[in-house]
């Protein structure tokens, strides 16, 4: 863990659970595609940094999940590197309370407020072409979280942050969270042919060709949308949509599955609405939802 592996002349990634890109932008100076999970993770990749004699100048955010900029703070205030996000993840980097906040649609209790869900404060700037580093783009990446997205450097490489899951991760968990169901398929339909030396998703294995793991997302969230569309043969509650799901999967609940799941699950039964799959109606103040 928190291996450096190089995949092309200038760009690199640092094996973690979440994979941090790492880009030299001359002999000195280097910048990162977002920081771990942690302070920890913080001072590891410092560590890398320091090894190679590596100055870092900038980091840039793919999007505000507490695992992709939880060394933010740390590296910034041992370095004084800049950093960037893009959108609305700018603002929840900046103030890191809105992700569980946003996921339970409430004030978070304890149990939420971890680093899990909840990074430290940094200070973030929002992410434009003009901050980039030369032969840098940014390739939007929306759906799994607000305004995500990833990064083409100058040699080809392509960091596509978390709109891929790896298909054990998949099999295992089923449900990978999402925020905009029809959003996140968009951008997989676009990933199949998106052009590319390398690919590196944050959650998935490095590889030349991606289009075959995109394919199996799409079906993920298909399969899953047909099963949310079966369930509701008979009215039913959210909870007992969530539940059933939980049930039909094999899956544990605990705090943060019930969540980052049942945030998910909201937004599949949003999408299977706006879509003509599924109705609501309201019974003894009941929001049930039902298949058309």
């Amino acid at each position: 863990m928190y291996e450096l592996i190089q995949v092309s002349e200038q760009s690199y990634y640092i094996q973690s659970p979440a994979k941090i890109g790492l880009v030299r932008l001359n002999d000195q100076e280097v910048c990162l595609i977002d920081s771990g999970n942690d302070k920890d993770a913080g001072r590891k990749i410092r560590q890398i940094l320091d090894k190679n004699g590596w100055r870092l100048t900038a980091i840039y955010n793919t999007h505000s999940n507490a695992d992709h900029i939880g060394g933010n703070r740390y590296l910034q205030s041992q370095t004084g590197c800049r950093i960037y996000a893009p959108g609305i993840d700018c603002a929840f980097t900046r103030h890191p309370v809105l992700e569980p906040s946003f996921l339970y649609g409430g004030f978070p209790c304890k149990d939420l407020r971890h680093k899990f869900l909840l990074a430290q404060e940094s200070d973030a700037r929002e992410l434009t072409e003009d901050c980039l580093p030369e032969g840098f783009e940014i390739l939007p990446l929306p759906g799994h979280f607000f305004d995500m997205v990833g990064y083409r450097t100058g040699d080809g490489v392509v960091y596509l942050a978390d709109c891929l899951s790896s298909r054990e991760t998949l099999d295992k968990y089923q449900i990978s969270f999402l925020y905009d169901a029809a959003a996140y398929l968009d951008t997989l339909q676009m990933v199949k042919t998106l052009p590319g030396r390398m690919f590196v998703p944050a959650h998935a294995q490095a590889s030349e060709d991606i289009s075959a793991l995109a394919q199996y997302n799409i079906d993920k969230v298909l399969e899953i949308a047909d099963r949310i569309t079966d369930l509701c043969r008979e009215p039913l509650c959210f909870e007992t949509i969530l539940q059933k799901l939980f049930s039909g999967y094999g899956l544990t609940m605990n705090f943060e599955q019930y969540v980052l799941v049942g945030s998910t699950v909201r937004s599949y039964l949003a999408w299977l609405k706006d879509t003509g799959r599924l109705n609501v109606l309201f019974e003894d103040n009941l929001l049930l939802w039902r298949r058309t």
